[in-house]
């Protein structure tokens, strides 16, 4: 809970730079992520795979083809803002809670204060049962970091798309069905959309590579659609 609060306090003042979504893509070459076991590209390369991917199967959603291809941009917070990768990556969970046994490596929350903290141990910790996942307080990274600039820079992605990019690391709800005492609705409606788009986000992964420069025209123009010129990160 505290390191999540510095960290909040850090980056979500929004004064790290300013750049647009395209610069912020690129800047994600020289980033290959340690948690993931099924690729060794770049996460530009993966970007590329997952919106193209969707685009092949959901034609008719460009904004869902624009999540997919930005939906790991969080990661500049590895690539440009020098955080190590156990701030940036990983599957997510909510803090101030009791740490659910289906999170990965449970065994390791035995070694953080929060796990015999005698509020943030017990079921529903600091939160009321029903409350929204919306209003948990999640570990942070990539996910949690993306979602906030996007709110931030008044993407107009529709909200499955903000859903899918705030909680596709957060493995312990939608695919082990842990925390869903505080789901609400919208939650439950959202569900179903972040189990699609996770299709593209695993499995669109293979060693070949895109020629983004070739792509860069096509992208460009639908992230303008959603997204300003210039960001603030």
């Amino acid at each position: 809970m505290e390191f999540v609060q510095s960290a909040r306090k850090e980056f979500l003042s929004f004064n790290h730079g300013k750049m647009g979504v395209w610069e912020a893509l690129e800047l994600l070459n020289s980033l290959v992520d340690d948690s993931d076991p099924d690729i060794d590209l770049s996460q530009l390369q993966h970007a590329l795979q997952t919106a193209e991917a969707i685009r092949s199967k959901h034609p008719d959603k460009d904004w869902m083809a624009v999540t997919g291809l930005i939906h790991d941009l969080g990661k500049l917070l590895g690539a440009k803002f020098g955080q190590p990768q156990w701030a940036v990556v990983g599957d997510t969970f909510p803090v101030g809670c009791k740490f659910s046994p289906k999170c990965v490596f449970y065994d390791k929350f035995a070694d953080n204060a929060d796990f015999h903290h005698e509020l943030y141990s017990t079921e529903n910790g600091v939160y009321e049962p029903g409350c929204g996942l919306s209003n948990l307080l999640m570990s942070w990274g990539h996910d949690e970091y993306l979602y906030q600039v996007c709110i931030k820079n008044k993407c107009t992605l529709p909200i499955q798309g903000l859903y899918m990019i705030r909680f596709h690391s957060f493995y312990p709800w939608h695919r082990e069905r842990a925390y869903s005492q505080f789901e609400d609705e919208t939650d439950k409606a959202m569900l179903p959309w972040i189990l699609e788009f996770n299709q593209f986000d695993l499995y669109s992964k293979a060693d070949c590579t895109y020629n983004y420069a070739e792509l860069k025209d096509r992208y460009q123009k639908l992230i303008l659609k959603y997204f300003p010129e210039t960001l603030e990160w």
